[in-house]
């Protein structure tokens, strides 16, 4: 069982190449390497790896709980590169073909209320 889960490990491991060749893309500047923008993109290609795991291994709940925790990562890396740098979100979800969160937009109502508690 130890053993099958160390092979799993290297199976589902995004190889030194395919990691260099994903920074090399998404870096900020030439030493850039754990940037916001990197960062989304090494998780999205966990998670398209290990989505095609669970296609042919279903019963793998082990694997799903951390694929979960990837996309949720992910997510909550999405929605602060959209607060921060717009532009950079834009270009990000286009390159990777990701779905965009919607803003955040405060009802007039809301806007009222937060206006009167200050």
């Amino acid at each position: 069982c130890l053993f099958i889960n160390f092979m799993l490990y290297f199976i589902l491991m995004i190889t030194k190449t395919k990691k260099h060749k994903l920074v090399k893309e998404f870096q900020t500047h030439d030493t850039d390497s754990g940037s916001t923008q990197v960062q989304i993109a090494l998780l999205t290609q966990r998670i398209k790896e290990l989505s095609a795991h669970l296609r042919k291994n279903p019963k793998d709940n082990h694997s799903r709980r951390g694929l979960l925790k990837m996309v949720n990562q992910r997510r909550r890396l999405l929605k602060f590169l959209q607060r921060v740098d717009e532009k950079a979100y834009n270009t990000i979800t286009r390159k990777l073909t990701l779905k965009k969160f919607k803003k955040a937009v405060l009802s007039v109502d809301a806007e009222k209320r937060v206006e009167k508690k200050h």
